[in-house]
């Protein structure tokens, strides 16, 4: 349930109505937008009397949210969130490009790539450390040394670092990390992600290879419900009858959840398709369709990487991307409220 209030309320009379609710045991979030306030109500709301919270001064409308994520809805939250990575702002406007190798091989293989996508453009660094892999006997990332190599890259470049977690009980080994990436495997992982909502770090959420959108708004409120409303959304291409791409590119999911949701969304288009032919139109129709930035996989020598180098881009074609994004950003579509 939403309360939509009038402007300018009596502050004793909103006070009232705030500790009113909370004695029955309801959550309350307040979202101020330029022109309107926002009482958010986030528990058993059946028993509410709808009629006499509008008969109140201060209150323009009462609404039922039929949707059961809450704390993700832009009814809840009209005004576009804007997640802070390190510094780098996303969303609301912000558009940031994630960059980085699929797997972090090498301490001068990382180093220089940083180096390379942020003199291009890029404002967040990506880089797997754990990797999830079909095969048990493909190249399950560095673990550990990983990270560490990925802490240096940023002390190199000063980019900001984002890297996929794959189980609870690596969390310790995440402190430094500036944003942590939940990979579609781990969408449903609710045990994970209630962890994940305790932290006061941004998380990376990916869509599941076949979820719905209202399932990965779901994921996104586990970790919002524990109190960490630093989520970005990432749709990575999701599981089809096609066989030519690896994943089949949602990227009607960019408006949709936009139109869903306050919270920033980016796309994956380097998983989204498995080929890196395809990575430069895909993420330029994204950014077009109003995405609020993307996230593409670069190698300094994709041939012989250990991870995913069909799907990476060579650094010098990752910068004739980068500029190709900065020329179309201006007539992106801009998602606005009431479309």
């Amino acid at each position: 349930m939403i309360i939509i209030l009038k402007d300018d309320p009596n502050p004793k009379q909103l006070d009232n109505l705030i500790q009113w609710l909370k004695s029955m045991g309801l959550q309350i979030h307040e979202s101020r937008g330029e022109n309107t306030m926002i009482l958010g109500l986030v528990g058993d709301t059946t028993t509410i009397d709808i009629d006499l919270i509008n008969a109140l001064d201060i209150v323009a409308d009462v609404k039922r949210i039929q949707e059961p994520y809450k704390n993700a809805n832009r009814k809840f939250h009209p005004e576009d969130t804007i997640v802070s990575v390190g510094g780098v702002k996303l969303g609301g406007g912000h558009f940031q490009i994630i960059a980085g190798p699929c797997s972090v091989e090498y301490s001068e293989q990382i180093k220089a790539i940083a180096c390379s996508v942020k003199e291009s453009g890029a404002g967040i660094l990506r880089g797997g450390a754990f990797k999830p892999r079909t095969s048990p006997y493909a190249f399950q990332g560095m673990r550990e040394e990983g990270i560490k190599l990925l802490l240096e890259a940023k002390k190199v470049s000063g980019l900001p670092i984002v890297t996929e977690i794959m189980d609870l009980s690596h969390l310790h080994l995440f402190e430094q990390v500036d944003m942590i990436q939940v990979g579609a495997r781990n969408m449903q992982n609710f045990e994970l992600l209630k962890e994940l909502g305790r932290l006061d770090r941004p998380v990376l959420l990916k869509r599941g290879l076949s979820n719905t959108l209202q399932e990965l708004l779901m994921s996104a409120e586990y970790i919002m419900a524990g109190g960490n409303r630093q989520v970005v959304l990432c749709e990575r291409g999701i599981r089809t009858f096609e066989t030519t791409t690896r994943n089949t590119l949602d990227l009607s999911a960019v408006p949709l959840l936009k139109s869903m949701s306050h919270l920033p969304v980016v796309v994956d288009p380097s998983h989204g398709t498995g080929l890196s032919k395809l990575v430069k139109p895909m993420a330029m129709a994204a950014v077009a369709a109003g995405a609020d930035g993307v996230m593409i996989e670069v190698h300094n020598d994709p041939a012989h990487a250990l991870c995913d180098g069909q799907q990476s881009l060579t650094m010098e074609a990752f910068h004739e991307l980068a500029d190709g994004i900065r020329g179309i950003l201006p007539f992106a579509c801009r998602w606005k409220q009431g479309d």
